[in-house]
């Protein structure tokens, strides 16, 4: 009992970390903690709150408890892990951090609380009920993690999961725990590297990606130049300095897309992340800037396949923000968006012949409608391949794969392919890779 009333007395305890008493499991281990500590129990609510605690912890991704939780500490918003956004040394900040290293020792002593010594204490106290052998029937939980699950952290979570899965004292990791906030922030933004801003009972929020598209720079074969561009401009923003808004631009399949997410799978783990808006809520961007300028990380805001028409309020809200007004302007956020048309909004020829409405001076209108892609301080240009070129990234995606295949026989079989499908771009030449990689595979 007295290892149950511990575990009671620790989460009423926790300070710095509030925010773990609203996590489902958490709850629901202290709404169990607390019921079998008092002085009168029923076993119809005892199982009850026992299985309800079992079932939610089985729905999380963790292995164990104890794992769980050292999740939910990582990643926790609190005034310890948010601490470093406007960081300036004070006294407050160490009265913080002991109260953050009291709160370690009592979650870790949550951590491990046992279900055999639950079950025990219940048959015990239950001893003279006839239905007692149910007790002991209770599935099971891992207290102690043995193992961490890795499969969608990135390293250097992962690194500090293991620490303290093998510590023996949580407390002591304080300061590495501080150290890992100053370099990969808090929240939401230190879990995960990529978002997708969506919108719930007309609410924006960010929505996390798990497991975000893992293509690599080295994995694109092609048009090295114009990635060298934006990657020059990412390591400058990266760096602290000025960086420019970015318009990937031309013709379909040419990794535009691509080049955007593998920017930000190479630089992620330099405080790079990246949120995807649908072109549909560009009017939120004042919400979406407030929710990201004082944060640690450097944001890519990206916006895919970029065209507007006649009249829509998110062009506006995109203008506004590449002319950097008063409410737009933050040093840790650039826009990348890629498009197929250079001319983002669409032009009609009544606009050209001056016949545009009753609108007087038309011609301002056709000239701002020209000029938004002019408001990106950089515009690089992805056209599709000569057949040449077309040929050299099928080699290349070959040879990254080992395929041993004649050169002839796969620039003839690659011919055929963009004849006959999608015409010559780097999406083709993979495609076609793929499918005449699964040949060489059936026929094995």
């Amino acid at each position: 009992m007295f290892e149950i009333k511990s575990s009671k007395l620790a989460l009423n305890t926790i300070s710095i970390y509030r925010n773990l008493l609203e996590d489902t499991v958490i709850k629901k281990l202290k709404a169990l903690l607390d019921y079998i500590s008092g002085d009168e129990k029923q076993l119809s609510i005892v199982l009850d709150l026992y299985n309800e605690f079992f079932y939610n912890l089985a729905q999380s991704e963790a292995n164990s408890l104890e794992e769980h939780i050292i999740d939910k500490i990582l990643f926790d918003e609190n005034p310890f892990s948010k601490g470093f956004d406007n960081y300036k040394p004070s006294n407050k900040r160490d009265f913080i951090k002991a109260a953050v290293h009291i709160d370690l020792e009592n979650l870790q002593l949550l951590s491990r609380v046992n279900p055999r010594t639950i079950k025990n204490y219940l048959s015990s106290y239950f001893s003279e009920n006839e239905f007692k052998y149910i007790i002991q029937k209770l599935p099971e939980w891992t207290a102690k993690c043995s193992e961490c699950n890795t499969d969608d952290y990135p390293e250097h979570i992962n690194i500090i999961k293991k620490k303290l899965c093998v510590a023996s004292s949580w407390s002591e990791f304080t300061e590495e725990l501080e150290v890992f906030h100053k370099n990969y922030g808090y929240g939401a933004f230190a879990e995960y590297r990529a978002f997708v801003w969506e919108r719930a009972n007309g609410k924006g929020y960010f929505n996390g990606i798990k497991k975000p598209d893992s293509v690599e720079i080295e994995d694109l074969i092609g048009y090295e130049v114009e990635r060298s561009v934006i990657i020059e401009n990412t390591v400058q923003f990266l760096n602290g300095y000025s960086g420019n808004n970015v318009l990937l631009h031309g013709d379909r399949g040419t990794g535009k897309s691509s080049t955007v997410k593998a920017i930000l799978n190479k630089y992620y783990t330099e405080g790079l992340r990246m949120i995807e808006v649908p072109k549909a809520y560009l009017t939120d961007f004042p919400d979406i800037i407030r929710n990201l300028k004082d944060r640690t990380q450097r944001f890519i805001i990206f916006v895919d396949d970029l065209v507007f028409g006649d009249d829509e309020e998110s062009y506006t809200a995109l203008k506004a923000i590449l002319e950097g007004g008063l409410e737009s302007k933050s040093s840790n956020i650039l826009i990348y968006a890629t498009s197929n048309r250079r001319h983002l909004v669409k032009e009609y020829f009544s606009e050209r012949l001056g016949n545009n409405g009753e609108e007087v001076h038309s011609g301002d209108s056709v000239q701002e409608k020209l000029s938004l892609a002019d408001r990106f301080g950089i515009n690089v240009v992805f056209s599709s391949p000569d057949q040449k070129k077309y040929l050299e990234i099928v080699d290349g995606i070959a040879a990254k794969r080992n395929l041993n295949i004649d050169r002839d026989v796969l620039h003839s079989e690659a011919k055929k392919w963009e004849l006959w499908y999608n015409g010559r771009s780097a999406r083709t030449a993979r495609q076609f890779v793929d499918w005449i990689e699964g040949q060489g595979t059936s026929e094995k």
